[in-house]
């Protein structure tokens, strides 16, 4: 009887099979029969990091106990008290980082490394290092160290994050839970996965299981290359429940450049606000569909102001990138170079047009507000009882109730019905409506004039501009009432 072995049946399985195929199927890689070759080679790159920090002593931290006054139990209590609150603690928590440069760059996590007043790094093989700072990120949660070790450093390298599929194998190594150096492996779960944790949001999701201590360790796909930084985890318990969240390397590379090079990150900066373009929304403007970005606000002097964007511009392409939706423009503006000129493809009022917007240099997220000349608002009230609130004059009087910025203009929310469309808008009284279907408004009878002609021309769906708490939004409110 003739043997094979496991290797050549799936060999032949798949050869097999790719006659079968049409031509160009992709068929997928199976699971290696052990990790033990990759991780073997990986481990060495892979780095334990330790921080220490000095917690400020907390002058109430605790309470004396209900005890009969002067009696030598108070005060046995109280001095123990007083003597904690003058007593610094050192804390200590543990990460994970690897090896990009052999001269001793390491990459980890910005929330491991944020607050350290000393940082030690060890090796694979035991030797602990003093490690620097060269600069962080908070915004995407990566931090570069460096260390000056005796000789080279096993390096990893970044891999292109764009390639690995839902389904793919990938390998995760860290240091959980303060154990040391720990291998796992699993799939990747999902892409672009947005959690709220910053704004430039786009996690490759896996199921390796990644616990405490993993932060800024590296996930590897099974050609050896970085393919995310293990940053955080979904979990009640704060173990692995299977769903962990990596950086993707093409971000993070970009990012490490930058650090690397200037100390600091520079992101593009063009001067918009922007939100997501909804059903209703869409609906409003007369839009196809609900995909790109709808402009909110521009700043003034701003590059996007200078080459002529306005809210209410429905961006659908940047620099000849398509915008899927409000997600992808900040992240597209930021990773552009500064200087450069990029194309801005926009709907206007149901017409495509294009802009020209130099890159400028991402100063400062709130640089946002556009000032705007007004006339003095008129002194009639209004109550909107098919939307479900009532609006009154933005005069001195409102402006000092509510609060509202001296560049804001428009309609001040006086009051709302909860039980209303308005209120399943999140209508609040202070709340000051901009622009009803993209034009002006200045007192609660421009509102209600251009509601009523839009009733009446069969409009479903009105669009308001509305400045709330400083910042504006575009809300879509359905002309039968129904939210």
């Amino acid at each position: 009887m003739r043997m094979f072995s496991i290797g050549f049946l799936r060999a032949a399985v798949a050869g097999a099979l790719a006659l079968l195929l049409p031509a160009g199927s992709a068929i997928a890689r199976g699971a290696p029969d052990s990790f033990a070759d990759l991780a073997n080679q990986l481990l060495p790159t892979v780095v334990n990091i330790a921080t220490t920090e000095t917690l400020k002593p907390n002058a109430q931290a605790a309470q004396l106990p209900d005890l009969p006054p002067d009696s030598e139990l108070q005060q046995l209590f109280k001095g123990l008290l007083d003597q904690g609150k003058n007593v610094p603690r050192r804390v200590t928590s543990l990460g994970s980082g690897f090896v990009i440069d052999p001269s001793g760059l390491i990459v980890t996590n910005y929330h491991v490394i944020d607050q350290a007043e000393q940082i030690t790094v060890t090796l694979n093989d035991g030797t602990s290092l003093p490690a620097r700072v060269v600069g962080s990120d908070e915004k995407t949660d990566l931090a570069l160290l460096r260390v000056k070790p005796a000789k080279p450093l096993p390096s990893a390298h970044f891999g292109d994050s764009n390639k690995p599929r839902v389904g793919d194998w990938v390998v995760a190594i860290g240091n959980p839970f303060g154990l040391g150096s720990t291998v796992t492996a699993g799939i990747v779960s999902a892409r672009n996965r947005d959690i709220a944790a910053g704004p430039y949001d786009d996690f490759i999701q896996t199921d390796a299981p990644i616990n405490r201590g993993n932060s800024g360790g590296p996930l590897f796909d099974m050609d050896g290359n970085v393919v995310g930084i293990n940053s955080v985890i979904y979990s009640p318990s704060g173990g692995s429940v299977g769903i962990g969240f990596a950086i993707p390397s093409n971000m993070a590379r970009q990012v490490v450049d930058q650090i690397e090079k200037f100390g600091a990150t520079r992101r593009g900066w063009i001067g918009v606000r922007i939100q997501g373009v909804t059903d209703d929304i869409a609906e409003s403007m007369s839009l196809p569909n609900s995909t790109g970005a709808l402009v909110a606000e521009v700043t003034a002097g701003g590059p996007a102001a200078k080459a002529g964007l306005l809210p209410g511009d429905v961006v659908e392409s940047f620099d000849g990138k398509p915008v899927p939706d409000s997600r992808s423009l900040p992240r597209m503006v930021a990773d552009t170079p500064i200087g450069k000129t990029a194309a801005v493809e926009y709907v206007r009022g149901g017409q495509k047009q294009t802009a020209r917007v130099t890159v400028a240099k991402l100063e400062d997220d709130d640089k946002i507000a556009a000032a705007k000349a007004t006339p003095a608002p008129t002194r009639t009230e209004t109550k909107l009882t098919q939307l479900g609130f009532s609006l009154g004059p933005l005069d001195a009087a409102a402006r000092a109730k509510f609060h509202v910025a001296p560049e804001v203009q428009g309609v001040v929310v006086t009051g709302v019905d909860p039980d209303s469309a308005a209120g399943d808008k999140n209508f609040q009284p202070g709340d000051v409506i901009v622009e009803v279907q993209n034009q002006p408004v200045r007192s609660p009878d421009d509102v209600s004039r251009h509601l009523d002609a839009d009733t009446r021309a069969g409009k479903k769906v009105e669009l308001l501009l509305v400045n709330r708490g400083g910042n504006a939004t575009y809300v879509a409110m359905r002309l039968d009432g129904t939210g």
